[in-house]
């Protein structure tokens, strides 16, 4: 009965102090092995993470860059790329109405100083 617990407890204790790694982590966890300085067991030994992970981050990896290369797949915009497209556009449609009215003025003025130009 008191191994269950402490087995249950070591569990509970393992799964909620889990290092959770965002995908530029995998990545480069990833890249580190494919550079094959380390083995794979060394290296999930130093990221605490099974081999089992770190083969399937590998594989996925791997999936994404054929898919990638390929060219067949076309990338869906998130809605944020979207917002920030159309801003940008914005910005730059805004940015060149400024140049040229810059330009119009500075003529304008060279004219009103020297009027023999």
């Amino acid at each position: 009965m008191v191994k269950k617990t402490n087995k249950k407890l070591i569990k509970e204790v393992r799964r909620n102090t889990r290092q959770v790694y965002n995908a530029e982590q995998k990545i480069l966890i990833v890249m580190e092995g494919l550079r094959a300085e380390l083995s794979a067991a060394e290296l999930c030994r130093k990221y605490s993470i099974s081999k089992a992970t770190y083969y399937k981050w590998s594989k996925e990896f791997i999936e994404a860059g054929k898919k990638r290369l390929s060219g067949n797949e076309t990338r869906e915009a998130t809605s944020e790329e979207v917002k920030d497209l159309r801003r940008n556009t914005v910005l730059k449609e805004s940015l060149a109405d400024l140049v040229i009215r810059y330009d119009i003025v500075k003529k304008a003025y060279i004219c009103w100083i020297n009027p023999s130009t």
